[in-house]
């Protein structure tokens, strides 16, 4: 067994404290990496309080993560010891699905194994995610890093990135179309970058006035104050697309209105409370709502490297491991402009 080194949650009323742990060893068809960077996601939060389903205690949150590969298993053709690599939100699935077998191995059928948080697919071995110093994952979900982005700024790619590129690939975003982007957190600011990158005319909804430099920033064309009648007024009806990243409670019928005829409003964030829908939201306009969840393996290898050929990163804090408390405290607030990215070098 590998010793680990990690920052866990002992259940969900304690902070996260120094956590010692046996991985796996190095099997066949595994590849080691020590980690160097691990983002902060919102996720890691909501599931070490159980704000949406019981979990797995002792818990080691993280799934951004890249590091340096230090061992390959027998088999491992894809890998190499030297090798900068990445893990994101899953670390196997089933493989035979149908789902799986499209790339679409985040609707495995039988269940994906989730970096943290979950279970491997005996069923019963938790696993455990990237606040640690080293991680063994099967060489199929494991991914090429390129060495010519800043690596910190990298990791938020692994969730937030694919998570924002994924539906607007799906959906075929992009010129001649525009896209509003509602809210401006970690999720939302990689939807601009995306957006503006795809070529779509990209409007940011926000109810804080002070992210419209931000918004602009990153290279919105408009910015929407949502508490504002007479801006919400205005937009109504403008949109092809909403790319909704808000995880907080929110009137889903209110941004309906802002679609034009066949518009598609995709939720990308989890509010903790079912939302309320009108029928008559939908109806009138033929709308549709919709949803999406990260990306396949490949679809998020296609994704770091369209990063690393356009220079799209993260825009990050670096955090000291010891700081994590602080940095959750933060997030919440809206505190980050616009990923915290721990330093694992400090563990």
């Amino acid at each position: 067994m590998i010793e680990t080194k990690a920052y866990a949650a002992q259940n969900e009323t304690t902070p996260l404290a120094p956590w010692t742990f046996d991985r796996r060893e190095v099997g066949a068809n595994d590849v080691q990496f020590d980690i160097t960077y691990c983002g902060v996601c919102h996720s890691d939060l909501h599931q070490i309080k159980n704000d949406w389903f019981p979990g797995i205690f002792p818990m080691v949150p993280g799934h951004e993560i890249v590091g340096q590969v230090v061992k390959v298993g027998s088999h491992v053709t894809k890998f190499k010891v030297g090798d900068i690599a990445g893990t994101g939100c899953m670390v196997n699935s089933c493989r035979v699905c149908e789902n799986c077998k499209q790339d679409l191995e985040q609707y495995c059928l039988k269940g994906s194994s989730q970096t943290y948080n979950g279970v491997e697919q005996d069923g019963k071995t938790p696993t455990y995610g990237g606040y640690s110093n080293t991680i063994v994952v099967n060489e199929d979900f494991v991914l090429h890093i390129s060495d010519k982005l800043h690596l910190a700024a990298v990791a938020p790619l692994l969730c937030a990135g694919i998570t924002t590129y994924s539906p607007l690939k799906h959906w075929k975003v992009g010129k001649g179309h525009k896209l509003a982007v509602l809210g401006l957190g970690g999720l939302g600011h990689m939807a601009v970058k995306f957006g503006v990158a795809f070529g779509a005319e990209v409007t940011v909804l926000s109810t804080s006035p002070k992210k419209e430099e931000d918004a602009k920033k990153l290279g919105a064309h408009h910015f929407v104050v949502t508490t504002d009648p007479a801006q919400l007024e205005a937009a109504k009806g403008t949109f092809d697309f909403i790319l909704d990243t808000v995880s907080a409670p929110h009137d889903f019928n209110m941004y309906l209105g802002l679609l034009r005829t066949n518009g598609i409003h995709i939720c990308v964030g989890v509010p903790p409370e079912p939302a309320q829908i009108e029928a008559f939201s939908l109806l009138g306009g033929r709308k549709s709502l919709a949803g999406s969840g990260i990306g396949g393996i490949a679809e998020t290898q296609e994704m770091l490297d369209y990063c690393a050929a356009n220079n799209i990163v993260s825009d990050i804090e670096i955090i000291d491991i010891k700081d994590i408390q602080a940095a959750y405290d933060r997030m919440v607030k809206g505190d980050v402009r616009y990923r915290f990215v721990i330093d694992m070098a400090t563990l």
